[in-house]
């Protein structure tokens, strides 16, 4: 009998799996999902087979070549929830699990299949990563990793995201992770402070940058008192001299951090424990700027207002000039209500700017890292409170080459999606035992 069945799949319907399901019939059940010509290395596939026995993985793939590139992915985890986890496109299923998986989809996606088919897998056994690279492919999509990290935003995506969603949301109840839109209060009253809110600008090296920064939270209109505090972490370009520059302005706060490792979480740290740190922390990147002068001030309305622990706004892509860049507004309009919290799990940011409630912040804390940062102390604040909204521009994101975000090469693109699967593996964690607490 034949080991393995092989398919060419192209489209993400449900319909096109439950086709193929008829016609699979060998232990093994090969998906290829990429619109291009696969060719194996000598006795890749054998390799593969060996493997899914071997392991009894209820799916395997492998490294491969991008043309004549090598194409490392990396391992997949409980948190690796994302839609656009690259597996690579040649897929080994075990039969048995890729059958029973098809049969129990209750919904006919357009574009979801693939993603559902991975998630329902992923609740009968292993998906397990053979790192060594045993095919050729040619992706089609050669975008830089800065242009496909707004896929999930791009509003002409929106259809897509919708089903990808409502997948992700099917398997997080099936597994008990869900989380009802159920919040604690948060008593904005708490502490005292000696402003209503602070601007925190990290800097390391942005010379160029950083006075655009700093002017741009200073210019802002309030009818509070707020201040700005800037967290250097050892320039060594002249951006401390161009941030002692603003040193006349008594709402200036200048930190300057010692050599040890801060990176960005820890810079974050030392600005929202600093005695001078308001009621509300309030993010801007130093090579960023505020898209006008109220963004404080709404900032702190929208606290008020939606009585939430956390608050992200809207930015609109940049080049260095304040010209727009596609896709233009990133507004994050996927977050709801009723399911923004559980949505947080899938997609890989939650957007910008973004402010805290200091008190709850300095319980939390940021993790002491320079990439996802903010991301973890979303997913933390999201599990137990409510995150306010605010879907008009107050932001301009630069992009430029100096940026954390810009075009990365791969194996810091893999490094960076590893850590915030790891994120979303702890957070899974805490949520499947929360749940488990409640007696859901």
């Amino acid at each position: 009998m034949e080991r393995v069945k092989r398919f060419k799949i192209v489209s993400g319907a449900t319909k096109s799996l439950r086709d193929i399901v008829d016609y699979a019939d060998a232990p093994y059940t090969l998906l290829f999902t990429r619109p291009c010509e696969l060719r194996w290395v000598d006795l890749g596939l054998e390799r593969m087979l060996q493997i899914a026995e071997d392991t009894g993985a209820a799916m395997v793939y492998a490294d491969h070549f991008n043309g004549v590139e090598p194409a490392p992915v990396i391992d997949c985890q409980p948190g690796s929830l994302r839609d656009d986890f690259d597996f690579g496109g040649a897929l080994l299923y075990r039969t048995e699990c890729f059958r029973k998986a098809v049969e129990s989809m209750d919904v006919d996606y357009r574009y979801a299949a693939l993603y559902d088919l991975r998630l329902r897998v992923s609740e009968m056994g292993r998906l397990v990563h053979i790192p060594e690279f045993l095919y050729y492919e040619t992706d089609a999509d050669n975008r830089d990793s800065d242009v496909k990290q707004f896929d999930y935003v791009n509003p002409r995506n929106r259809e897509v995201q919708i089903e990808m969603e409502a997948a992700c949301t099917a398997h997080l109840k099936r597994i008990g992770a869900w989380l009802a839109p159920v919040f604690k209060d948060v008593d904005l009253s708490e502490g005292d402070f000696p402003v209503e809110a602070s601007v925190v600008i990290p800097c390391k090296n942005r010379v160029q940058t950083i006075g655009d920064a700093i002017r741009s939270a200073l210019n802002q209109k309030t009818d509070f008192a707020y201040n700005v505090i800037v967290v250097d972490d050892n320039s060594d370009d002249g951006s401390v001299e161009v941030i002692k520059s603003f040193s006349s302005d008594p709402r200036l706060v200048y930190i300057a951090q010692d050599s040890s490792w801060h990176a960005i979480g820890g810079n974050w740290n030392a600005a929202i424990h600093h005695p001078a740190c308001g009621r509300f922390a309030l993010q801007l990147d130093s090579d960023d700027v505020y898209s006008g002068p109220d963004t404080v001030r709404k900032f702190v309305e929208a606290f008020r207002q939606q009585n939430c622990a956390m608050v992200v706004g809207s930015y609109r892509i940049t080049d260095f000039e304040l010209n727009t860049l596609p896709p233009g507004l990133i507004d994050h309009r996927e977050w709801t209500e009723d399911n923004g919290r559980n949505n947080a799990l899938r997609v890989n940011g939650l957007g910008a700017p973004r402010g805290f409630f200091v008190p709850l912040l300095r319980r939390i804390n940021f993790p002491v890292t320079k990439y996802g940062e903010d991301y973890a102390v979303g997913l933390r604040i999201s599990r137990e409170y409510r995150i306010g909204r605010i879907y008009e521009e107050l932001y301009c994101c630069r992009r430029w080459g100096g940026n954390s975000d810009s075009a990365l090469p791969l194996e810091k693109v893999n490094a960076n999606n590893y850590y915030k699967d790891r994120l979303r593996t702890w957070e899974l964690q805490a949520r499947l035992a929360l749940n488990a607490d409640s007696g859901k």
